[in-house]
């Protein structure tokens, strides 16, 4: 049995699950979430502990169990605090700024680009930084993904868009007027 699925997720005080037919929902301080079920699992509700349990012992099952189990942690955790990336813009002229409800980048292009915010995400840039965040955590990295896809950072001086903490692989330059011959 899966060592994931084993554990209850533990519902916060804030939070409240519903289960409705094959569906569960999840709804806290942050916002609302639910996710459709697979017809192998089976979730129940019992002393403020979410437990997730398998129909069968299928291959199928058991890689559904740990899954399911997960998102629902995912979920709870989500509604209650929240999920964020942080993304870095390293580059001479390179920024960004919010308009309403745009991203609006200047990346080095002969043109801005605008990228809009979609519902349930928010967007904040300080200076060179924007962060990402919001209640599902799968639409929070997707979002932080396309964002940096726009300009994802080069390896000779690490311009682009990084994720805060992430290393870059520099490498080195061309070697000079001798052509690497030395004297």
């Amino acid at each position: 049995m899966s060592r994931v699925a084993k554990k209850p997720v533990i519902i916060p005080d804030n939070v409240k699950v519903k289960i409705h037919d094959s569906e569960i929902e999840v709804e806290g301080t942050k916002g609302r979430l639910s996710f459709k079920l697979n017809p192998k699992i089976n979730v129940e509700i019992e002393d403020g502990r979410i437990l997730v349990k398998r129909v069968d012992d299928s291959r199928y099952s058991r890689s559904m169990h740990g899954l399911t189990r997960t998102i629902i942690a995912n979920m709870v955790h989500g509604v209650s605090n929240g999920f964020t990336k942080a993304l870095e813009i390293n580059g001479m002229g390179y920024k960004a700024q919010v308009k309403g409800n745009v991203l609006d980048l200047t990346l080095g292009y002969s043109h801005p680009i605008k990228f809009d915010i979609p519902d349930g995400i928010e967007i904040k840039v300080v200076k060179n930084q924007i962060t990402v965040s919001g209640c599902d955590k799968q639409k929070v990295g997707e979002i932080a993904a396309r964002i940096r896809r726009f300009r994802p950072p080069e390896p000779y001086k690490g311009k682009g868009i990084k994720y805060i903490g992430e290393e870059i692989i520099r490498k080195v330059g061309k070697v000079g007027a001798t052509g690497g011959k030395t004297k």
